[in-house]
């Protein structure tokens, strides 16, 4: 458990960083721009690798049962993670979308919709600190992104070409992903 932790600290630590903006900029007018974002994606990569090495040797020595979420939660968080690769995949969508602007900070609502799903599933303490750690700095980093007054993607009146690139490349990804999760990350989705 000790590594998960220190993946989730250095990586959402990273993160979080980039937050205050005060700091943020004495880094870069320190360091460059150039070497701040190195230092950032290469603290953040080593972060996430220690998450991923962290939370397979904690389910390797057992997890710690806190409560067992229902059956019916699982239908929830499907929904849950596939309105979050949609929210992801409208991000990068070409020209205008309605759905990116609805959501305003597309990758915020993907983070705390994937989040919110595995939390919902996970009862046991290693899944519960890793999946409440990233809602919880979703929901900080959405507040900071609004006290900082970036009032995220322009709304858009009707739905465009881009919302229908995002629909389909969400829900393509969201399939591979439910069918490759048993390889991925030990856990079957689908369930019979």
């Amino acid at each position: 458990m000790t590594i998960l932790l220190m993946g989730i600290a250095l990586f959402l630590g990273v993160h979080l960083l980039a937050t205050f903006r005060e700091v943020r900029e004495n880094l870069i007018n320190k360091y460059g721009l150039k070497n701040y974002k190195l230092g950032y994606s290469l603290l953040a990569v080593i972060g996430l690798l220690l998450i991923v090495y962290g939370f397979g040797a904690y389910r390797a020595e057992g997890l710690i049962q806190i409560w067992d979420p229902p059956n019916w939660m699982r239908h929830l968080a499907m929904l849950l993670v596939w309105i979050a690769f949609i929210a992801l995949a409208s991000r990068r969508a070409p020209g205008s979308s309605r759905i990116r602007g609805w959501l305003r900070h597309p990758t915020l609502v993907a983070i705390k919709a994937w989040a919110l799903a595995h939390l919902l599933v996970n009862g046991d303490l290693g899944g519960m600190i890793l999946f409440g750690s990233f809602l919880a700095f979703g929901v900080y980093d959405r507040i900071s992104v609004k006290k900082r007054g970036d009032a995220g993607a322009p709304r858009c009146d009707r739905f465009a070409r881009g919302d229908l690139i995002a629909v389909a490349a969400g829900t393509a990804l969201y399939v591979l992903v439910l069918f490759l999760h048993p390889w991925l990350f030990g856990v079957a989705v689908l369930q019979s």
